[in-house]
């Protein structure tokens, strides 16, 4: 049998241990993903037994916490704390979300953090979106027209066409989505993922964009869009409530009809 191992320099050892003190009210023990590119340590991860009695509910209230109590060296990001940015999103209890609206109490026993999978690591739980933002970049996220008498005009929408754009412009580019995404792990060079399509499909649905049949032309790729298998992880793990695969399906349809 074939025994596939990871290069030694990327496995995942054991580190450090951290524990509250003083007068401990409600302990609840993190296991969290370390890597420091500066250093030459592979990476490991840290155990933190924290006294969560002062802190919020959330897992990021708990990492905030961790950060000014126990490790002032942990990276992670954060900025809204409202679920509207993406910022905080990680793989938390083996699941992708949103630290931020992740409860403490929704998960049992240690709380396992990692950041987004199969992505790169720039520290600790921050991933490098540099190549999903290219990604993003290549389906030209803007209106397009081509209509030019009413360009200093509002261009209007029946409510039935704005109906059309509910539970696409709600995504807050956070890629819990294309991150759990298997096709995704396998050709994310190629594939754009469900986080993209849904919105190249936020702009082909949009009545005010003229540009359709182009948009769907820059999607007419045996990689780009076919490499979705329905496997649905997507929309498992939205942490919005959103349905990639469905958005994905609608731009094949369109893709039938244009043929």
């Amino acid at each position: 049998m074939v025994e596939l191992l990871l290069p030694k320099n990327s496995r995942v050892e054991s580190g450090k241990s951290y524990k509250s003190e003083g007068n401990i009210k409600d302990n609840r023990s993190f296991l969290i993903y370390r890597y420091d590119p500066d250093t030459n340590n592979n990476p490991s991860v840290d155990r933190y037994d924290l006294d969560i009695s002062d802190c919020g509910p959330m897992v990021l209230d708990a990492l905030i916490s961790i950060k000014s109590k126990l490790d002032p060296t942990l990276t992670f990001r954060r900025s809204c704390r409202e679920g509207v940015c993406g910022s905080c999103a990680m793989n938390i209890d083996g699941t992708n979300t949103l630290a931020c609206t992740k409860y403490i109490s929704d998960v049992k026993g240690e709380i396992k953090i990692y950041p987004l999978p199969h992505m790169p690591v720039i520290k600790d739980l921050v991933p490098d979106l540099k190549g999903v933002y290219e990604q993003y970049n290549s389906i030209e996220p803007w209106l397009k027209t081509k209509n030019t008498e009413n360009e200093n005009r509002e261009r209007l929408q029946s409510p039935q066409e704005r109906e059309k754009l509910d539970g696409l412009y709600e995504c807050i580019m956070c890629f819990c989505c294309s991150t759990s995404c298997p096709s995704y792990w396998w050709n994310g060079e190629k594939y754009l993922g469900p986080a993209i399509l849904l919105q190249a499909w936020r702009w082909i649905a949009d009545s005010r964009d003229e540009a359709t049949q182009e948009r769907l032309d820059s999607l007419q790729d045996s990689f780009k869009l076919y490499r979705c298998h329905t496997i649905m992880n997507c929309t498992k793990t939205c942490p919005k409530g959103l349905n990639p695969a469905k958005a994905i399906s609608n731009i094949k349809k369109k893709m039938l009809v244009k043929s």
